[in-house]
C-alpha cells in the first residue's frame, strides 16, 4: 500500500515516533515504478510476488525475502490472492551502529535470500521477519524494543553473511578472510568521513596497504561495487540531507556534497533517484528560516 506517492517518490508515514512500519499485505494490486528513503523488506507468506528493480525482475515464493536498499527504483507485481508481509524502516535506526552504514552499500540493487542462495541463514531469518510481525501488532509492552532488536539481528545476519559469501573470497586464504573485511570496513568508515572531499583512489589505497589496482580489484570484489561507486553514493545521500535546507542553493548543496560542477551533480543525482535535485528539494524542503 502506497499511501502517499508524488512522482516517482514515496513518503513513508510511520504514524509517530516508531521508525518501523509493517504491512500485512493482502492486496492483490500492483505498485508502480518508485523509490523512497526508507529501506524495505518483503516476505510473501501465501502465494508468489514479482519484484522488478533496475529492469531486472525478481520472483519470489512464500517465505523468500528479498531487501531493497533506500533509493532502489523498483515496482511490484501482486498475484490475484495471497498475502505477504512488507517492512519498511528508517535507516538511520541503524547507521549509528559501527559498521551497517557501510554495510548498507554492499546490499546494492537488493539481496535475495532463499531456500537455495543462502541455506545457512533463510530460516532463521524467515523466523525473525515472523517475529517481528507478531510483536509489531501484538499489544505487549516493549513490542517496539523487541521489534528493534530483531531488526539488529536481522541485518548483524544477513551483513556477516554476505561479507562471507563462498566465492566473494575465493583466491584469498581463509586467515586473510577476516583482516580483510575488517580494512574494508575500516576503508569504507574513511570514505564515509572525508566523502565531501577530493578523494583520489591513491590516498584510500595508502591506508589500506595496497597499490591502486590491487585495492580497487578488491575493493569491489568485498563491496559487490567499485569504490568511486561507493563514494558517490555517500555524496548523494549527504545531498539528500542538504536539500531539505531550503536557505542552500542546488548549487550550494552540490558543492557541500563533494560535487565539482552543478551539471555532474543535477546528472548523477537523477540517474540514481529518478528525479532532479530540485524535484527532491520540493518534496522534501523544510521551510526558510
Amino acid at each position: 500500500m502506497i499511501e502517499f506517492l508524488n512522482g516517482l517518490h514515496e513518503t513513508v508515514d510511520y504514524r509517530g515516533d516508531f521508525k518501523i512500519r509493517l504491512y500485512m499485505n493482502r492486496e492483490c494490486e500492483d505498485y508502480p515504478r518508485h523509490w523512497h528513503t526508507d529501506a524495505e523488506v518483503i516476505m510473501p507468506v501465501d502465494n508468489s510476488y514479482r519484484i522488478v528493480i533496475d529492469d531486472n525482475t525478481y520472483d519470489l515464493d512464500a517465505d523468500d525475502i528479498i531487501f531493497i536498499p533506500p533509493g532502489e527504483l523498483h515496482q511490484i507485481h501482486s498475484p490475484s490472492s495471497g498475502y505477504r508481509i512488507i517492512l519498511q524502516f528508517d535507516c538511520t535506526l541503524l547507521y549509528s551502529l559501527k559498521g551497517f552504514s557501510s554495510a548498507f552499500d554492499m546490499f546494492h540493487p537488493c539481496v535475495l535470500i532463499t531456500p537455495s542462495s543462502m541455506p545457512n541463514i533463510h530460516s532463521e531469518l524467515v523466523s525473525l521477519v515472523m517475529g517481528m510481525a507478531s510483536e509489531y501488532y501484538s499489544s505487549q509492552p516493549f513490542k517496539e524494543a523487541l521489534v528493534y532488536s530483531m531488526l539488529i539481528r536481522f541485518f548483524s545476519i544477513l551483513g556477516r553473511n554476505c561479507i562471507r559469501t563462498e566465492g566473494k573470497f575465493s583466491n584469498i586464504k581463509n586467515h586473510k578472510q577476516l583482516e580483510y573485511i575488517k580494512l574494508f570496513v575500516k576503508v569504507c568508515n574513511y570514505i564515509n568521513r572525508h566523502c565531501t572531499e577530493n578523494i583520489k583512489v591513491e590516498e584510500i589505497a595508502n591506508i589500506a596497504g595496497f597499490s591502486k589496482y590491487h585495492f580497487a580489484r578488491l575493493f569491489k570484489q568485498v563491496m559487490n561495487m567499485s569504490w568511486y561507486d561507493y563514494l558517490i553514493n555517500r555524496r548523494i545521500m549527504q545531498a539528500e540531507k542538504l536539500l531539505a535546507d531550503q536557505d542552500l542553493s542546488i548549487m550550494q548543496v552540490a558543492m557541500k556534497s563533494g560535487f565539482s560542477s552543478l551539471a555532474t551533480f543535477n546528472r548523477v543525482f537523477r540517474s540514481r533517484k529518478g528525479c532532479t535535485p530540485s524535484q527532491y528539494k520540493a518534496q522534501h524542503g523544510r521551510p526558510a528560516k
